[in-house]
């Protein structure tokens, strides 16, 4: 335990719909709900003025519309959350060495290894200086909570919490956590905390008064003996820059379950690919393929396959995954698939070539390859393609410039006009296959950031994505991007 609150903990206020109310101008100051819009979609952030209405993150998507019917609701961006989020990582990498990032909107930063602070003067002169960068830089607001452990800096930004700064003095630890609910506790879920209750503890008081062997009695050595310490105030884990990835993964929750195989297979290739590109970008390869289906019963099969050596090729991913599919009972349905890669590794094993089934198939005897015959391809008339457009997500005009989806169906699409910075912008309606109308780039939402914090150019949405009328991933949490 520090003697001073050299511990910062960073978290943006409500990011996503924060991140969507400064890139849309006519949705500041009103209710903002991201997350998938399929019948079986959850929140995945709410704006504080839709929380008014009792709308809050994993929360069925279809509960938040009756709570708050006329909010805004969109499709996340994550292209756009994360390039903000690089922003901010950069800023804090401008205070200390020592940052742990938690999420795309949240971190811990060791004020004490980058030197920018050693007493409480130093530590809320940092916190105040970094809110006041990150708000010139993004636009953005976070609340920072100071501290001299991790676990009392995260308490103290959910007490800043929105755009604020809260400094616990260390030495009033067991003052301040006394009254509060035992749920505050890092490992107290909402399991933990029936349990506890049960025994007849609700605060952290009830938990420091019952002792440690008590609690090592209810819930085991290492949860009783770790809750009865932080319970006291005590909590000496470090901050960690860097932590090992043990695998990659991606999955997608459907709106809809899914019951034709080939469009299975199709889901599990597309997840491949994501899979890999994840793979590269972190400079990894892995040796083990994993597949995980999650039936109409809400049953889930998890399948893996460990090849001879680790690799980060799309093709052998890609035909591991659908050998393991094959194994799989998808009878009734599927509403979650995903693909992933564990055992990783800093490099890529050459030799491959047993890895991946043979592109010839065999004769009866096994004798060898059937060479291949050319076949003439097939012609087939061309069938019109409608663009989907999703909610939220950014547009161009050839002739009204920058807007995003308002929303779309029945072959038209409607469109607000305006960007970061501007007045609330026109609405207009299109044909969906308008050929003026295109997927647009998210614009920075601060023109001229501060020094060190250049924006990152956001890769355009696809709007060919769910082509076809087929309904497409409902977002949430399953649908996340893991962090590595």
């Amino acid at each position: 335990m520090r003697t001073a609150p050299t511990i910062l903990h960073l978290d943006m206020d409500a990011f996503f719909a924060a991140a969507e109310q400064a890139a849309k101008p006519s949705l500041r100051g009103k209710p903002v709900v991201v997350g998938g819009l399929g019948p079986r979609g959850v929140v995945a952030t709410a704006s504080y003025e839709a929380r008014r209405f009792g709308v809050h993150s994993a929360m069925p998507m279809g509960q938040a519309r009756r709570l708050a019917p006329n909010a805004a609701y969109l499709v996340p961006r994550f292209a756009f959350y994360r390039s903000i989020s690089e922003q901010v990582m950069r800023l804090l990498g401008l205070l200390s060495p020592l940052v742990e990032p938690l999420s795309l909107d949240e971190a811990f930063v060791d004020l004490e290894a980058g030197d920018v602070a050693h007493d409480t003067a130093g530590a809320r002169a940092a916190g105040e200086r970094l809110r006041a960068d990150i708000l010139a830089t993004t636009g953005l607001t976070g609340s920072v909570g100071l501290a001299g452990s991790k676990m009392l800096a995260k308490i103290a930004s959910e007490q800043a919490k929105p755009d604020g700064l809260a400094l616990i003095e260390p030495g009033t630890e067991r003052e301040l956590l006394g009254p509060k609910s035992v749920r505050i506790l890092p490992g107290v879920g909402p399991a933990t905390g029936e349990h506890l209750r049960r025994a007849g503890m609700t605060t952290v008081s009830d938990l420091a008064e019952a002792g440690e062997d008590e609690l090592v009695r209810l819930l085991g050595r290492a949860h009783g003996s770790s809750l009865y310490r932080m319970a006291r105030g005590h909590d000496d884990r470090p901050v960690v820059a860097e932590r090992d990835a043990k695998s990659v993964s991606v999955e997608d929750t459907f709106a809809v379950d899914l019951h034709d195989r080939v469009r299975i297979r199709g889901e599990v290739e597309r997840l491949a690919e994501r899979c890999v590109e994840r793979l590269r970008a972190s400079g990894h390869s892995g040796r083990t393929i994993v597949l995980k289906v999650r039936r109409f019963d809400f049953s889930t099969l998890t399948r893996s396959e460990t090849l001879r050596g680790p690799t980060d090729a799309l093709g052998v991913v890609r035909e591991a995954a659908g050998r393991l599919l094959e194994s799989v009972d998808t009878t009734g349905g599927v509403r979650l698939l995903g693909v992933g890669v564990s055992g990783l590794a800093d490099y890529t094993q050459e030799d491959l070539f047993a890895q991946a089934e043979p592109t010839g198939e065999r004769d009866q005897e096994g004798a060898g390859a059937v060479p291949a015959v050319p076949v003439a391809p097939v012609a087939e008339p061309a069938r019109p393609v409608e663009r989907h457009w999703a909610p939220g997500h950014d547009v161009r005009h050839a002739v009204h410039g920058a807007g995003w989806v308002q929303g779309s169906g029945l072959g038209r699409v409607t469109v607000r006009f305006e960007e970061p910075g501007s007045a609330p912008g026109r609405v207009r309606t299109f044909a969906v296959d308008d050929p003026e109308l295109e997927a647009g780039e998210a614009l920075p939402l601060v023109r001229d950031p501060v020094p060190g914090a250049v924006p990152v150019p956001v890769p355009a949405p696809s709007a060919a994505a769910g082509r076809g009328g087929a309904p497409g991933p409902a977002a949430g949490p399953d649908s996340h991007p893991h962090h590595l």
